[in-house]
């Protein structure tokens, strides 16, 4: 039988014992490792594979001993509990061996898991599992995860007490992160909070997420945004010494201003656009974003977009002034016609 998306994260969390089998593919092999370490967890527990309930089986070996999956199926454990037989990275080659297994299974044998990469609907494999009464097929597909999946990794970090407003920003992070690495975010979450009982904040999420840029072209950014011309200089000295070219500060200035638009065009308002943007902003540079977009507006917010891709080409052409005191000059620029918006 085939299992829906919206069906997964509920099964994954709650396996039923008594399923034959249950195969996950797709092309993320990140995905599919996730969905599968979550089921053997939840089917056999944390102790499955020291209690010997729990086999691996390497998919590429079906070919030399096809029995092997059967075998193990029926095989006993010395420790009472749910039994899985885990078939790691099997494919069509290996399909005989995997559907006589789920043909030959009987009541009281082991829970065939199996993960594969993308497969056709003509896989004899997907066909095999989507086909038979008793077990699940499910497609891994690369969407974002839902606020059900996120909810669980919480929960199972010991992070239970999630605001709204750190939930939206935990729901912004998992679609920008690849899930290996949301997951580790959320793992490292739960150690940074631990014995904390407080509420999660917004604050608690910053000082833990991956950092995406760094802090002096975060300082120099904000510091155009908000007007403060007087910073540009010594900011732009510091990033010049570090190695930063003009370029690269040019684009990185277009991608802040690009998303300070985003938010002052919304019809939800600021905190709904930068909710969408991406990265995405959360915690306090969020709230800083938002006023900064406020403050601007579309109109001038234009202006500024018009400056950038101006001094972009300027830097791209053959003009010969020394490109980082053109970029220092656009920044001012910027910078003071932020600050007529705040008089």
């Amino acid at each position: 039988m085939k299992l829906s998306a919206s069906a997964l994260p509920g099964y994954v969390k709650r396996p039923e014992p008594d399923r034959a089998g249950v195969l996950f593919y797709g092309a993320d092999p990140m995905r599919v490792a996730l969905r599968r370490q979550a089921l053997l967890k939840a089917l056999v527990g944390e102790n499955g594979e020291e209690e010997m309930r729990l086999t691996r089986l390497a998919g590429s070996d079906l070919r030399c001993d096809g029995a092997a999956v059967g075998d193990a199926m029926r095989a006993q454990s010395f420790f009472p509990g749910p039994r899985a037989v885990f078939v790691d990275g099997a494919n069509d080659q290996g399909a005989p061996a995997l559907i006589a297994a789920l043909e030959d299974w009987q009541a009281g044998d082991a829970t065939l898991v199996v993960t594969a990469g993308p497969l056709k609907k003509s896989s004899k494999l997907r066909k095999a599992f989507e086909e038979h009464a008793n077990a699940y097929a499910a497609g891994i597909y690369n969407d974002p995860p839902g606020r059900e999946e996120i909810e669980a990794a919480l929960t199972s970090a010991g992070l239970t007490a999630v605001p709204p407003d750190a939930m939206g920003d935990l729901t912004a992070l998992a679609r920008a992160l690849d899930p290996g690495d949301f997951a580790q975010f959320v793992e490292k979450l739960g150690l940074y909070k631990h014995g904390d009982t407080s509420p999660l904040t917004p604050g608690d999420i910053t000082a833990v997420a991956p950092a995406t840029t760094e802090a002096e072209l975060d300082s120099l950014l904000h510091a155009v945004a908000e007007g403060q011309a007087q910073a540009i200089g010594p900011l732009m000295a510091r990033l010049s010494g570090q190695g930063e070219g003009a370029v690269r500060l040019c684009i990185a200035a277009t991608m802040h201003f690009r998303r300070l638009y985003t938010g002052a065009i919304d019809p939800g308002g600021p905190g709904s656009g930068l909710a969408r943007a991406r990265p995405p902003v959360f915690g306090p540079a969020r709230d800083r974003m938002i006023r900064q977009a406020q403050g601007w507006g579309a109109p001038r917010l234009e202006q500024a977009l018009s400056i950038l891709t101006e001094t972009d080409m300027t830097l791209r052409s053959a003009q010969k002034a020394p490109q980082m005191a053109v970029m220092e000059r656009a920044l001012i620029r910027l910078a003071m016609l932020g600050g007529r918006g705040r008089t």
